[in-house]
């Protein structure tokens, strides 16, 4: 979940029955990967309260887990008070746990290869200044990797991030290389999914969804078709559904 979650996908339907037991979820229905960025981003068109929203994974994850443990309980322990302190423990280690995952791939997204306390600050920082310029997710990160041009709306924060990129070895130079290996430039965009929805239902035409695969499986380089980095029109509210 910290991984999916660091390049803006959503899952859709994490409810109980979509995540095995062995921890890894399953059934991605309705999921989707975030345009403009927004930590209540919902796809779903049965998640009318938001509940699977992008930024409530983690914290659904933790409910999750806590239903499991409840059917463990009489495997657990035998005395009931026993086997609930036990289950809630190892419950309540889970967002310490996650955080640091989501640290780690969420440092290698902005080039950073040593921790500082104050990363967590600089990176949660950079997505609330995402929020505020409704910056595209996914082109943010391959516009800060890049070597000329970086995102007006983000100048104050790209400053202090040069700044922390000087206290750890190989500068801008290895934290680009970093980035360039992090971040993928291809992702499945709604509405290119869409499009090769359409032209193979309507039009019985597979080219646009070979095209879009062929893109997808090299998700680092740029695409020969300038399509597949396009975010979203403006304005643009896309759905998805289970079974899709």
């Amino acid at each position: 979940i910290a991984q999916w979650m660091s390049i803006g996908f959503i899952h859709g339907v994490m409810n109980t029955d979509n995540i095995a037991i062995c921890g890894e979820t399953i059934d991605y229905g309705p999921c989707a990967f975030m345009d403009q960025y927004h930590p209540a981003t919902v796809f779903s068109s049965i998640d009318h309260q938001g509940r699977y929203a992008y930024a409530n994974q983690p914290n659904i994850a933790q409910w999750n887990l806590a239903r499991f443990a409840e059917t463990l309980l009489p495997l657990i322990a035998e005395q009931p008070e026993a086997a609930i302190e036990i289950a809630e423990a190892a419950i309540r280690s889970f967002p310490e746990r996650y955080r640091q995952h989501w640290l780690t791939h969420m440092r290698s997204k902005i080039g950073l290869s040593n921790a500082e306390d104050s990363d967590a600050e600089l990176i949660e920082d950079l997505l609330g200044a995402m929020q505020s310029a409704e910056a595209d997710f996914t082109n943010t990160f391959i516009a800060l990797a890049a070597e000329d041009a970086k995102p007006a709306a983000l100048e104050a924060w790209i400053q202090r991030w040069a700044q922390r990129l000087q206290r750890q070895e190989g500068g801008m130079t290895a934290a680009r290389q970093r980035m360039q290996a992090t971040n993928p430039v291809v992702i499945p965009r709604n509405q290119q999914v869409e499009a090769a929805l359409e032209a193979a239902v309507e039009n019985n035409d597979l080219g646009p969804m070979h095209a879009l695969l062929d893109a997808l499986s090299r998700p680092f380089e740029t695409p020969a078709d300038p399509k597949n980095t396009m975010p979203a029109p403006a304005g643009q509210r896309y759905q998805t559904f289970c079974g899709t």
